[in-house]
Formats: structure tokens, sequence, C-alpha cells
């Protein structure tokens, strides 16, 4: 459920490329300074995502700079950070703790229980920061996990989990925009929900674990059956998003919703990636 929500690089601007790299180091610089330099082997794009967007909406001051890390040790990289990638980092690292567990308590990984160790004191203090969006997660993942061990083919009822998860993510304070942010959110999830679901369809059956689409395995119609689904939660996605008063980003940002989050299922399906400044959802 998590890297799918990135940008279509190959189609954007240089100066956006490198905004988004920039925005993508300063998260990485916010997990370094808000939990330690381990805390940055959780990070991925996803939450990058939500930086742009609330950053956008609240318009706070920004912190710009180069410098090297452990990836890039000898050549400094542009980083862009505002108080909303320290909020983001956090989310980033509950989800990923969390995640850990979640994996722990289903599939006995070893490795997931270490990195959840690693992880416990980072989390118990995004807990006492953020008890809403930490409480939410963890219902929201324990909730699917009864789904899940039930078996229930229903895939509406285990997207709307996930859905659940990304309402109180997004939602930062509780103000006039926590309403369309949460609808968004939620699209967002159960687009992300589905979208996992229907990439891992096949591994799934074949290894005997949860998929709410695997009475469609081997169907030939499911590349349709799919992206209908999909579409129908992305179109909601982006009502709401138009909804906000958003100004900056707002290109990078249609990138990600329009086309870096269909390139997976695009590219697992063959189908041909819009051209240059097109994409519909």
């Amino acid at each position: 459920m998590f890297g799918y929500l990135v940008a279509a690089t190959n189609v954007l601007e240089a100066e956006e490329l490198a905004r988004y790299k920039s925005v993508y180091c300063g998260l990485c610089r916010s997990l370094k300074r808000c939990f330690g330099q381990t805390a940055r082997l959780t990070l991925n794009y996803d939450m990058t995502f939500l930086v742009l967007l609330l950053s956008s909406l609240y318009e706070p001051e920004e912190e710009r700079g180069e410098a090297a890390c452990v990836r890039h040790p000898f050549e400094p990289q542009p980083y862009v950070m505002t108080k909303l990638s320290d909020y983001a980092a956090n989310m980033n690292l509950a989800l990923a703790y969390l995640k850990c567990l979640d994996d722990w308590k289903d599939d006995k990984s070893l490795t997931a229980y270490a990195e959840a160790r690693t992880l416990q004191a980072g989390y118990d203090a995004v807990r006492k920061r953020y008890p809403r969006q930490c409480a939410a997660i963890a219902e929201a993942l324990d909730r699917l996990s009864r789904i899940e061990a039930e078996g229930r083919e229903d895939p509406d009822a285990a997207a709307a989990c996930f859905g659940a998860l990304m309402r109180e993510i997004f939602v930062y304070r509780e103000d006039r925009w926590s309403e369309p942010l949460r609808h968004m959110a939620d699209a967002l999830g159960r687009f992300l929900y589905l979208l996992d679901a229907a990439m891992d369809l096949e591994e799934d059956v074949k290894r005997g674990r949860y998929n709410p689409f695997r009475r469609f395995a081997g169907d030939p119609d499911n590349e349709e059956r799919f992206r209908d689904s999909l579409r129908l939660q992305l179109g909601e996605c982006v009502f709401w998003y138009d909804k906000l008063p958003l100004v900056d980003d707002t290109g990078l940002m249609r990138n990600i919703l329009c086309l870096g989050l269909w390139s997976a299922f695009n590219q697992k399906f063959k189908r041909e990636e819009p051209a240059h400044g097109s994409g519909s959802v």
C-alpha cells in the first residue's frame, strides 16, 4: 500500500523535478532531526506528497540549503524544509512502526519485529504529540487485520480501513480545511489499497495470502475491472483536492495524482504512459 504515491518524473519539468527532490531531501532531514539517523531508513516518497499538499495549503516559512548525507557523502543536495516536513516525518515513522507490528503479528516476520523495536522510542514520542492520528492508524490496521484473518472477499470494506487511516494523517489541524482534506485522503487511501491489491493479486494467490480480489485471479477482464474501480476512487480524491485553495506546486501535485499514481498499474498491464502534459483521472 506504500510506494505508489510518487511523481511521474519522466514528464516533469526540470524545475519541478528539482523541487520534488528538494522536498524529499527535506523530509529525510526532518526524520533525522526528529528521530535520529536510523529513522531515515523508513523514508519513502509517499509522505513527500503530504508535505507538498499541506505546505501549499498553509504556506509556512521554508528553510532552504544544501547538505551532504550518507547517501550523497560527496555531493551536497539541495533541500527544502518546513514545519510540515517535521509533521510528515512523524507520520512517516508512525506508519512504519505500526506496519512493522502488523507484519510481525500477521506473518511472524522477525525482520519486522526487530525494526519495530528500533522504532519504538520514536513512535512513543509521536503518539504523545499526535494521539488522534496514531490511534486512527492503529485502529485501521487492526480492523484490516481482522478482515484479512476472516478471509472476507470484500474490497470495499478492506479499502475503507486504509481510507480511514489516511483521513487522519492528512488532517494536520482541525480547521475549515479539515473536511475536504479528510474526504480527499479517504478516497486516496481507498485508491492506494485497491491498487496494491490489484498489483499483488497473482503473487498473493500463489503464496496463499489474503487478497480481496482473489476470486478474479486469472480473469482476462481484470485490467478494465480494476481500472474502473480505481478511477472511481481517484475521481473523488481529485474532486476534493480541487476544493482546496492551493497555489504552490499544483502542477507537481497534479502530476502525482493524475500520472504518478497510475505508473505502476500501467507498467504492469503494459499500458502506454500518457504524453507529456496530459493525463486524466
